[in-house]
């Protein structure tokens, strides 16, 4: 892998959440906000989520990420973490779009929650229909 210049940096979002990632060389550690990224979360699945594209390119331990993220909940946060991951991993190599394209690291998940509705309870729930 080589990094030209010393700091890359992209921007992912999911949901509400924004994380701003921050890539250089080092050996492989991951902070988020702070702390690392195995405490911030906590659970295994959101550790896995954020190291997706990471190890399918094979470079955990050949980089140290610093993550601003703010926004959203926990998930909608280590999604946003992974999407600024594999942007920030486009950046250093041409070669790696082809990869993190096929397992769908770059496309920002697009879906939102709908806004709630006046005269429901809930964005499409109705309130019970009585005919008499």
């Amino acid at each position: 892998m080589s990094l030209k210049g010393n700091v890359k940096h992209a921007i992912g979002r999911r949901k509400t959440a924004v994380a701003r990632v921050f890539l250089r060389p080092g050996s492989g550690n991951i902070t988020v906000n702070g702390l690392p990224h195995a405490e911030y979360f906590g659970r295994e699945t959101s550790v896995m989520v954020l190291r997706q594209p990471l190890e399918l390119l094979g470079v955990a331990d050949q980089v140290d990420i610093t993550v601003n993220v703010c926004g959203g909940g926990k998930a909608g946060q280590a999604g946003a973490v992974r999407h600024g991951i594999a942007r920030v991993l486009l950046q250093t190599e041409g070669e790696n779009r082809s990869p993190l394209k096929k397992a769908g690291f770059l496309t920002r998940d697009a879906r939102e929650v709908e806004r709630k509705k006046y005269g429901r309870h809930k964005a499409r729930k109705r309130p019970q229909f009585s005919k008499r």
